[in-house]
């Protein structure tokens, strides 16, 4: 693997590795309150083009990890619609 696949790997490791403990606190707390949903949808959206970038270009390291990514947003997204809606209707703010 060259330098720039290993900085890659490496690096899309990290950043994708952040999204996990707040996906795994919303799905243990269904607290959802102080979620952006714009703010997470917007980031999904932005990571599924650089998915697809990578896509363009052949990039293992940007079709990988922006692929988890995108994956690991869009469940915050869905969970904060899901969880908010119901928090919501059980009056639990």
């Amino acid at each position: 693997m060259d330098l720039e696949t290993v900085l890659g790997m490496t690096a899309g490791f990290c950043t994708t590795i952040g999204l996990v403990p707040q996906v795994w606190r919303i799905a243990r707390t269904r607290h959802v309150r102080a979620i952006s949903a714009r703010s997470y949808g917007l980031t999904t959206v932005g990571l599924g083009l650089w998915f697809g970038y990578g896509l363009a270009i052949d990039s293992l390291p940007v079709i990988l990890y922006n692929g988890i990514s995108c994956l690991l947003a869009g469940s915050i997204v869905a969970m904060k619609l899901h969880f908010g809606r119901t928090n919501h209707l059980s009056g639990n703010h």
